[in-house]
């Protein structure tokens, strides 16, 4: 069944615009009475489509339940700055996964250093439509948030409104995966470092804050294999998988 993505809906009249509903008439050549699932905060409303004009569709809800697809507890992704066509790649499979937020952090290992104003300009606007299409292909209820590039500083500010963060660090001190805290827990951060990880010093303010260091074995995995790895062993973890 086709899912269109709403921030806010009125459950009273609802009405898609714009390309979606170009998508629905044009593309998908749908008819009055067939079925479409509009997805806003992880609740999927299932619709008839009432009535078809040029530029919208009309939609009787027929029932709203809370997304299958979505789990209970909320994923923030920090993910320092890789090369940008690693970073496509983590945020497609990680929105697969179930991610809720990704956040980019320049720390001071990154390779890549894209400058603030033309990543949020150029590079944003593209990944934040990746994060669409795979909240589409995978059933999601929700369009998982890309955010604009922060520093470590301002990430690690942001991981302090959140239960738990979990910090993968190759470094000797932390604990197995499966001997980390998640009991209890609805928001959850998961840092991840770039191609060349974390320095002693950003490692130490995380844990420092709060974060808990983590190792996934004697292999070093690749910055892009990481947090797939990570987030698939978190879900499994707790119980979303």
């Amino acid at each position: 069944m086709p899912r269109f993505f709403r921030n806010e809906i009125d459950e009273n009249n609802i009405v898609l615009t714009g390309s979606d509903a170009n998508h629905i008439g044009r593309s998908l050549r749908m008819r009055t009475g067939e079925e479409i699932t509009v997805c806003c905060n992880g609740t999927d409303y299932r619709c008839n489509i009432s009535s078809i004009t040029a530029d919208a569709v009309y939609l009787d809800l027929v029932e709203k339940h809370r997304c299958a697809a979505e789990p209970n507890v909320e994923v923030t992704l920090f993910q320092a700055v890789p090369k940008l066509d690693k970073l496509e790649f983590i945020i497609q499979k990680s929105v697969e996964l179930g991610v809720s937020r990704v956040v980019p952090v320049l720390t001071r290992r990154c390779v890549s250093r894209p400058d603030e104003k033309d990543f949020a300009r150029k590079k944003l606007p593209r990944l934040s439509k990746i994060a669409e299409e795979a909240a589409k292909q995978s059933g999601r209820g929700m369009i998982p948030e890309v955010t604009p590039m922060v520093s470590l500083r301002e990430s690690i500010d942001m991981m302090k409104e959140l239960d738990r963060n979990i910090l993968l660090y190759e470094e000797k001190g932390g604990v197995s995966f499966g001997e980390a805290d998640l009991s209890n827990i609805r928001t959850i951060g998961l840092v991840i470092g770039s191609e060349g990880g974390f320095d002693r010093e950003e490692a130490e303010a995380m844990v420092s804050a709060g974060a808990q260091q983590v190792w996934l074995g004697q292999r070093i995995l690749r910055c892009e294999t990481a947090p797939i790895t990570a987030l698939s062993i978190l879900m499994f973890l707790t119980n979303n998988m």
